[in-house]
């Protein structure tokens, strides 16, 4: 193989492990939070799913943009609501909702009656705070961090469709870049083992040669 031939080879082997690292790095968390999320629906239906304590979820609104937006994919910690302060964004079951519905607000205001903790919320992008105080009971978890846009690719990727085109098609890629790869790897082994024999042959026969012209001299 000429040098030019093993430097493209190189550089296409580095381009195709750079991108199976990308969609590994964006993809697998996506599958295994989406994983997650579906195991925990079903085994914990009145709870929001959770893992180790933190609670992945999707918005769907924009009511807290400019800092969250919707599709954004948010990650909220389990806390005790006496550790919530003014200020803070948390998730909350809508105390005008169904009894399911997740509300992600910041708290304008702790309340503290009869032992009991409430708070008053508001989405940053609402003219006007929620109408009912939230009790801690109701409390989800307080927002940590979020991965901007990722929500809707995981939703995306609960389709089938999304299923297809995030998952199925980019491990065909990289198994059939996999299969290629080796298949190239034996081709050059096999081309440096014919090129090995023949220079051991050609030394051989110079050998040969060598001890021939040495008999030949002798006599």
């Amino acid at each position: 193989m000429t040098e030019g031939k093993k430097k493209s080879s190189s550089v296409a082997h580095r381009c195709w492990t750079v991108v199976g690292i990308i969609l590994c790095v964006i993809l697998v968390p996506v599958l295994v939070i989406n994983i997650a999320l579906i195991v925990r629906s079903f085994t914990n239906k009145d709870d929001v799913p959770q893992i180790g304590g933190y609670c992945p979820m999707i918005v769907l609104t924009g009511s807290m943009e400019p800092k969250i937006s919707s599709g954004d994919l948010i990650i909220c910690k389990q806390i005790d609501g006496k550790d919530v302060k003014k200020g803070d964004i948390i998730a909350f079951f809508d105390p005008d909702g169904n009894g399911t519905s997740v509300l992600t607000h910041r708290v304008t205001e702790v309340i503290k009656e009869d032992g009991k903790i409430s708070f008053r919320t508001k989405g940053d992008a609402n003219p006007v705070e929620d109408q009912k105080p939230v009790a801690a009971e109701k409390l989800v978890g307080i927002y940590r961090t979020k991965i901007s846009g990722a929500g809707n690719v995981a939703m995306f990727m609960q389709t089938t469709t999304g299923l297809i085109v995030c998952v199925g098609i980019p491990l065909i890629i990289l198994i059939g870049y996999d299969l290629v790869r080796r298949k190239a790897y034996e081709k050059r082994n096999q081309q440096d083992t014919e090129a090995l024999l023949a220079e051991l042959n050609e030394l051989k026969a110079e050998k040969a040669q060598k001890l021939d012209e040495d008999e030949t001299s002798d006599d």
